[in-house]
């Protein structure tokens, strides 16, 4: 039941954004330039032409102030939402809940993923028979703002080890 009243608020929110008058949303949403800075990549003989190939460099400061101009246009029309703190208090009660992946095991110990509802990375816990859980390895501790992720967990042939 909880997953059907995600698509229906998105849905609504669609059907808000409709109902504006034309004019209205013109007015609200003025996006900055983009520059093209047309690539050509020949494919199997077929040219292909990438004209955003300089938004890939998500460190250059190009990137960074073209980034920041559509944050403040999105997050200025955000703010105009007149609902949008309630629908954001309904979908964090929708999602937060325990999350526990599949386990699975590597030398003495029985591993998952786990996400107690609103944390931003899942943490890795450990279990050996019949013992109490432990944590492992907790990614949202990695950065300040919990950001950084856990793309991948390798273990040496006898479980031992993290290679």
């Amino acid at each position: 039941m909880k997953n059907f009243l995600i698509p229906i608020l998105c849905f609504a929110l669609v059907l808000h954004a409709c109902k504006e008058e034309p004019n209205k949303r013109k007015n609200i949403v003025n996006y900055p330039e983009t520059a093209k800075k047309p690539v050509i990549e020949t494919y199997f003989d077929t040219k292909v032409i990438d004209s955003y190939r300089w938004l890939e460099d998500d460190r250059s400061p190009e990137t960074e102030e073209w980034v920041t101009a559509e944050n403040e246009v999105t997050f200025n029309y955000l703010s105009t939402i007149p609902y949008r703190s309630q629908l954001k208090d309904r979908l964090s009660v929708l999602w937060n809940y325990e999350k526990i992946s599949a386990p699975f095991t590597e030398g003495d110990y029985t591993y998952y993923y786990k996400n107690n509802g609103l944390q931003n990375q899942y943490v890795v816990y450990r279990k050996k028979g019949t013992a109490n859980e432990e944590v492992f390895l907790d990614p949202n501790t990695f950065s300040e703002d919990a950001t950084t992720s856990l793309s991948g967990l390798t273990f040496s042939k006898d479980g031992k080890t993290a290679p």
